[in-house]
């Protein structure tokens, strides 16, 4: 492969890898620890992740268990879980905070599968300009002779081939997703 294409490739593998966490975000039907990655606690005024404030395990299918270093982190980690998009109250005994995720209905998998569906379009459409940006550039290096007209084609018809892969990978993903929530 071309080393002029090594950073639109770089580029589309960062926009596959960042699908990628966001699946990792989405519930389906199991706890996930990914879940709380986007959740930050307020710890002495500054916005904090869970891992790095507590311990998060999962002892059970669909419960989260989180564990504060300091007993009076147990209420801003209730708040931040409340205030999330994560639709779930979470329950304390003063030492730990523990999430139980209800079932996801019928009507909520295929809400979520919708979602799945959402950010897997919005990454091809990233892989495409990404596509177009390096077309771009190539037609703009024929055009002002700083290659050939064949080496232009030549690296165009690679980079369609690099589009090709990882529009393939981001269906893949998110073919992969939706079997993942459409599982009872």
């Amino acid at each position: 492969m071309d080393a002029r294409l090594d950073q639109f490739e770089e580029k589309m593998e960062k926009s596959l890898d960042a699908l990628l966490n966001e699946y990792a975000t989405i519930r389906a039907g199991r706890a996930n620890p990914h879940m709380l990655d986007k959740l930050k606690v307020n710890y002495y005024g500054t916005p904090t992740p869970f891992q790095q404030v507590a311990n998060v395990s999962v002892p059970e299918a669909r419960m989260i268990q989180i564990q504060p270093w300091e007993q009076s982190l147990i209420k801003e980690i209730e708040k931040a879980i409340i205030n999330s998009d994560l639709g779930v109250t979470p329950n304390s005994d003063g030492k730990v905070v523990r999430i139980v995720f209800p079932e996801l209905t019928e009507e909520r998998r295929k809400e979520l599968v919708k979602e799945v569906k959402k950010k897997g379009e919005n990454a091809k459409v990233a892989v495409r300009n990404i596509r177009r940006d390096a077309n771009d550039m190539f037609k703009k290096q024929v055009k002002g002779n700083e290659i050939s007209e064949d080496e232009g084609k030549q690296l165009e018809e690679q980079v369609q081939k690099l589009t090709d892969k990882y529009i393939a990978s981001v269906d893949k993903a998110i073919e992969e997703k939706s079997k993942e929530i459409l599982t009872v």
